[in-house]
């Protein structure tokens, strides 16, 4: 088939990174499919994401090699030295990437609790029980400013997050960036919201976690991490904050019907703490990886 190539403006620029967008084509100017290429920094500006799509009836006529071809292109010329890519198990996608040259390095497990199923006895058993030297804290929106440097400092939480044989690098947080994401999420119209575990010592937060709700309400959440930062591990901190989540989204969005999240499949200790929650497996992602 005849193919256009054709690059596009994408808005999505941010303070930490960059989007690239292709579309492809054909001889009547239809559309066959689209390639974005993320260009992150901030202690990851070797590494860029790919996002590929081909419409069903356009595969296996090399749109989606001639979309690649370019999106690897420029992460070159831009001085990546990997590029990775999701796409679910089993799936065209999967075949594909792997058919390219890239490599499996990690599986994500993709789980959702319905709301409408959770064990409120359970959840408040979880909640009060006491935590000595822990209190919980919860905001929505952008972190309070007198909680901001401790709250940056807090991400760290997930540097150790396991990801395999993926080369992610270790993202660097300050106040500017976490105040950059909570206002992209306020931006498209939806609801950031942030439960923490502080430490009454001093306090400092030990742990946090993330939830992000459709602006009108309805649909299903999306977790976006939880981390406890290593010192303070053990004290069953992570489950204790996921729990207050879930309670509050169920108080505050009687028309949420669920809460998704994902989960590296060798992260054992988060699973347990899903699955204890209720949460169930929806499907299996795998990350695979081009080195440059």
């Amino acid at each position: 088939m005849s193919l256009r190539i054709t690059p596009l403006t994408d808005p999505a620029h941010g303070p930490h990174g960059r989007r690239l967008a292709w579309l492809a084509s054909d001889a009547d100017s239809i559309p066959a499919g689209t390639a974005f290429l993320r260009l992150f920094d901030g202690g990851q500006e070797h590494l860029a994401e790919l996002d590929l799509r081909v419409h069903p009836a356009e595969r296996r006529k090399g749109v989606g090699s001639r979309l690649l071809d370019s999106a690897v292109a420029t992460a070159r010329d831009n001085a990546r030295r990997c590029v990775v890519a999701q796409a679910e198990a089993g799936s065209p996608g999967d075949r594909f990437l792997a058919a390219r040259g890239f490599r499996k390095v990690l599986a994500l497990r993709y789980t959702r609790l319905p709301l409408a199923d959770v064990d409120t006895a359970v959840l408040t058993e979880i909640i009060e029980r006491p935590h000595s030297g822990y209190r919980l804290l919860s905001w929505q929106g952008t972190v309070p400013d007198d909680l901001a440097e401790t709250f940056a400092a807090s991400r760290r939480a997930m540097d150790d997050m396991p990801m395999d044989d993926t080369d992610c690098g270790i993202v660097t947080w300050d106040v500017d960036r976490v105040r950059a994401a909570a206002k992209a999420v306020e931006q498209r119209g939806d609801h950031l919201h942030t439960v923490v575990a502080i430490d009454t010592s001093n306090g400092a937060i030990a742990g946090f976690t993330e939830l992000v709700i459709p602006g009108n309400g309805s649909g299903d959440g999306q977790h976006y991490g939880t981390g406890v930062l290593p010192e303070h591990r053990g004290h069953g901190l992570g489950l204790w904050m996921k729990a207050e989540s879930i309670r509050q989204a169920r108080r505050d969005y009687p028309d949420l019907g669920g809460l998704l999240t994902d989960t590296a499949d060798s992260n054992t200790h988060m699973m347990q703490i899903n699955d204890g929650l209720g949460y169930t497996l929806t499907h299996t992602t795998h990350q695979h990886q081009l080195d440059l």
